[in-house]
């Protein structure tokens, strides 16, 4: 791998990472909802007038919208509410494994002895953060899981349906999304307007962070990697976000850490790193670097 492209991984990476402290300061000044109601829209008006869909394509932007839109960002954004970004990032990492599960039940794929050891010991993982005094309630801990949930249906909804390019998946699902998680900003929440309208830096930031350079521009650069390497080798990189994200809500945010979350993230990192990183294929690219490239 070129150097340069590695430098590109590991900007995409912190980009996620940070994302977890913009979503924090934008809840300082903002509700939940309508955080991730104005994060759509600005993807929408950046990306639709670019991307075009066909009839086929149309109801499974639908259903992403509610799966990926509403499910997992709106109860992402929910639960960070009441939780420290670090420990967000870790039990939303969940929907790797949890997909996996999915895709074995749903879909009928094999999972290796090895894998399904990671995905119970990343699971485990989330019986200690359990334990932590960053998650307060119970409730708290299903919001984040019913997000990683979201994110884990909907990687099997664009697996079945018709081939869509990134960046138009991005901006339909955010336009689709608007109406949904306006509807729910609206009956659950007040003073919206005024709320945006008293916003400071911390606000915008976190508009701006999480719609422009977390969703298009990472993920924009993501998808640019996957296409010149083999997924196997740029797939492991993702790892590195929560623990990232739990440096940067130490240093940035002033967040606590306690013998719980260390000991539950580093279960939920490495159970999750067993279940997907292909040891083999790593192995046959240290070998045939070459290999490399597609």
């Amino acid at each position: 791998m070129a150097l340069r492209h590695f430098f590109l991984i590991l900007m995409v990476v912190a980009i996620w990472a940070f994302n977890n402290v913009a979503i924090k300061w934008g809840l300082l000044e903002l509700p939940p909802l309508f955080l991730t109601w104005m994060r759509f829209v600005v993807v929408a008006i950046v990306l639709i007038p670019f991307c075009r869909i066909t009839r086929q394509q149309f109801p499974w932007l639908l259903i992403l919208a509610f799966t990926f839109g509403f499910l997992h960002f709106s109860l992402l954004f929910l639960g960070m509410r009441y939780t420290d970004a670090g420990t967000g990032a870790v039990v939303v990492q969940l929907g790797t494994p949890i997909a996996m599960l999915l895709a074995m039940i749903v879909l009928k794929e094999r999972l290796s002895l090895v894998q399904l050891i990671g995905i119970m010991i990343s699971l485990s993982g989330v019986v200690v953060l359990s334990g932590s005094p960053t998650i307060p309630t119970w409730w708290v801990l299903c919001l984040l899981l019913s997000s990683a949930t979201g994110w884990a249906i909907s990687n099997l909804i664009v697996k079945k349906s018709p081939p869509i390019k990134p960046l138009t998946l991005t901006g339909w699902i955010s336009f689709l999304a608007i109406p949904i998680v306006g509807l729910a900003s609206w009956t659950l929440e007040s003073h919206q307007i005024s709320a945006l309208m008293q916003a400071g830096w911390h606000g915008w930031f976190g508009i701006l962070y999480s719609a422009l350079a977390s969703s298009i521009v990472a993920y924009s650069v993501w998808y640019w990697l996957l296409k010149k390497y083999n997924v196997n080798l740029i797939m492991p990189y993702s790892l590195l976000a929560p623990v990232l994200a739990v440096l940067m809500g130490i240093v940035v945010l002033g967040d606590s850490l306690n013998s719980f979350k260390i000991i539950g993230a580093l279960l939920v990192i490495l159970g999750t790193a067993i279940a997907v990183i292909n040891l083999r294929n790593l192995r046959m690219h240290a070998r045939f670097p070459r290999m490399r490239r597609r």
